[in-house]
């Protein structure tokens, strides 16, 4: 059977075949110029975010979870339910419910374990502050909550950072021993391309002393759109928190959930109240799609 002719390249599908699937291809990478003008936009954003937030309060539910045989094998050690009040720019928690049942008006830090704060703009705000001299390079494009999304890394050296890792000895030799440490970070800032807005930052100390007790923590903050009154607002939606020591990993999936407008006769009551955590697509990454022509 003769096939004739045909154009290089081409390909041959015979009956019975499927055609090859079509790859997508991502935008090219923004030039040093749009790289640089995106940025100045988040040194914007960042500086006004918390100005700009309404008054508000919503539920935080933490997930907290333990490892200790290098498996992944995670044991959900308790659910923490607090009520947040964002108020005059100001955060406010009230922990009122442990694994359902209500505990009185205790810190979180009375309850052991890891536990971070400041994701409403504080790290954000943070790592583009110019007086922290971080550093910023593009790395690709990813697709987040079916947005097409710039991913920057980003680095703060010891001698500008103001971050610090505390940790409080466990240990008969050091039982209540607060020990604190100043280090560096690194991490990556997530854009909208779109919108121009931060969805995702991470953050990683880096050249923790090897005496410290904590060996590696990773911090992730996710934010979307919450409907609070008449407006749309980019607030934290989850925030995951995981800590290497000596002995274990810890995890904590903090989850922000029923946002609602704050006013002086504003009373919800969340005890005993647990609502089911997030689907996983909500932070997963998909492979970036094209650019839609304009």
């Amino acid at each position: 059977m003769c096939l004739g002719a045909w154009a290089a390249g081409a390909q041959t599908i015979l009956p019975g075949m499927q055609p090859p699937a079509s790859k997508a291809v991502p935008p090219q990478s923004p030039s040093s110029e749009e790289q640089e003008k995106l940025l100045e936009e988040m040194r914007q954003y960042t500086t006004n975010y918390t100005q700009k937030l309404p008054d508000f309060i919503c539920l935080e539910q933490t997930f907290r979870y333990v490892e200790t045989t290098g498996t992944q094998s995670w044991r959900l050690v308790d659910v923490l339910t607090a009520r947040l009040s964002y108020f005059d720019q100001k955060e406010d928690y009230k922990l009122v419910s442990r694994n359902g049942r209500a505990v009185p008006d205790v810190p979180y830090a009375s309850l052991g374990g890891a536990f971070s704060m400041g994701d409403f703009g504080t790290h954000m705000r943070e790592v583009f502050d110019p007086a922290n001299h971080a550093t910023f390079a593009w790395k690709r494009w990813t697709t987040l909550r079916d947005r097409l999304t710039h991913v920057f890394s980003y680095r703060v050296p010891l001698e500008f950072s103001t971050d610090a890792l505390e940790y409080r000895g466990e240990e008969s030799a050091q039982m209540g021993a607060l020990q604190r440490v100043k280090v560096a970070y690194r991490g990556s800032v997530f854009v909208d391309d779109e919108l121009h807005t931060i969805v995702r930052i991470t953050r990683e100390p880096v050249n923790i002393p090897p005496s410290f007790p904590i060996k590696r923590v990773e911090e992730t903050v996710d934010y979307d759109f919450v409907k609070i009154g008449d407006g749309q607002y980019f607030l934290p939606l989850v925030a995951n928190l995981e800590v290497h020591s000596r002995h274990e990993v810890t995890k904590n999936v903090k989850e922000f959930r029923l946002y609602q407008k704050f006013s002086s006769e504003a009373e919800i009551k969340f005890e005993g109240q647990q609502v089911p955590p997030l689907p996983a697509e909500k932070t997963k990454e998909q492979p970036p799609q094209p650019k839609p022509p304009k």
